[in-house]
């Protein structure tokens, strides 16, 4: 950031009084600029004994397999934001059952909150985001297509609850060195 957002004076990079880390701070007016990280909710949607997967028809990517997720909106909660990126990539409205996974991912400065969710029938259809949208029994996974690491992790977790019939809360920690098993 090179200028504020409040009064357009030029920003500096210093450790505000009474702060640990360093921040962006108006020159002129003082304002301390925080920056958070951003907050990616999604499904992980079943039917049956099958999820629900979309293959992703946008960068990163492209052509990969993902749950239904994305950014959280300003104004929404993250159920809320869960259900709306459900219906905008897979065209499905399930019911939420509750929070899933809470992964972090300090490198990026992300964090992804999955809620669990069912679907009463297998209606759904890629929104303008998927090329496409199916539901895998954990053996028909396409492993080797997953998109990114946040869902090789939840669904490598969703795999082992569903043999034990028991869906805890998982928190779970991605580091830079995973970065590349994707």
């Amino acid at each position: 950031m090179t200028y504020c957002s409040d009064c357009g004076a030029t920003t500096e990079w210093q450790v505000p009084p009474d702060d640990n880390r360093p921040r962006h701070i108006c020159s002129a007016c003082h304002t301390i600029h925080y920056e958070n990280p951003k907050i990616i909710c999604g499904c992980l949607v079943t039917y049956n004994d099958q999820v629900l997967l979309c293959r992703r028809a946008i960068e990163p990517r492209h052509g990969l397999w993902t749950l239904p997720a994305g950014f959280m909106e300003n104004g929404e909660t993250a159920a809320e934001g869960a259900l709306r990126e459900t219906w905008e990539e897979a065209m499905a409205r399930p019911t939420l059952q509750g929070l899933y996974a809470l992964t972090s991912i300090p490198y990026i400065s992300q964090v992804y909150m999955i809620f669990r969710a069912t679907l009463d029938a297998p209606e759904h259809a890629p929104g303008p985001e998927s090329l496409e949208t199916q539901l895998f029994t954990a053996d028909q996974i396409p492993w080797d297509e997953l998109a990114f690491q946040t869902v090789r992790k939840t669904l490598t977790q969703w795999v082992q609850d569903q043999s034990r019939g028991s869906y805890p809360l998982h928190e779970i920690d991605i580091t830079e060195s995973e970065r590349a098993r994707v």
